[in-house]
Parts: structure tokens; sequence; C-alpha cells
């Protein structure tokens, strides 16, 4: 069956020392395939998915505590390792500081 609303869940960083400031500007990490930006084309690979993306959206049905993987994912990003950010459609961090 399919819902009439998606509930998504997004990923976001920020450079601020303080994360709590109100004055924080938060980024967010793009996924190739997962609905994001409202300009972007949508992506069709019929009839294979992103994982990654795919993933994203079943965790959205859930608790962070039964997708622990989602963990793992925010810690590799934090530490900006090359292997899960070739997973990503953009890093906003890239070329600077991790968040």
């Amino acid at each position: 069956s399919i819902t009439k609303e998606r509930t998504e869940v997004i990923l976001q960083g920020t450079s601020s020392l303080d994360p709590n400031d109100p004055s924080a500007v938060w980024e967010e990490f793009e996924f190739k395939c997962k609905p994001g930006d409202l300009r972007r084309r949508p992506c069709l690979i019929s009839p294979y998915h992103y994982r990654l993306d795919w993933l994203m959206w079943f965790a959205a049905f859930q608790t962070y505590e039964q997708n622990e993987w989602i963990i793992h994912l925010a810690g590799k990003l934090l530490a900006q390792e090359e292997e899960t950010l070739s997973l990503l459609a953009t890093n906003p961090f890239a070329g600077r500081d991790p968040p």
C-alpha cells in the first residue's frame, strides 16, 4: 500500500561551535535519489534502488533504536569518511572542517 504522506529522515550538520545556538546554520546532506531539494529532477533507476536511500525511507517509519545503522551512518558522516560520503549526492562540508 502507499501512504498519502511521506515522512523523511533528514541528516544535517553544523559548523557552529554551539549547535543549540539559534543562529547556528544547519546544512543538509543530500542523497542521490531520496526526496530532498524540490528543484531537483526525480531520480529514476528502474528496476534498481540506491540501497541507502531506500533504507532511509524505511527508517522514517520507525525509531532510531530500531535502526541502529543510522547512528553508525551519522558517525561516519561526522568523521567525513570518504567511502560513506561517496554514497551521497552532496557533502555540504567538502573542503571544510567536519561538522
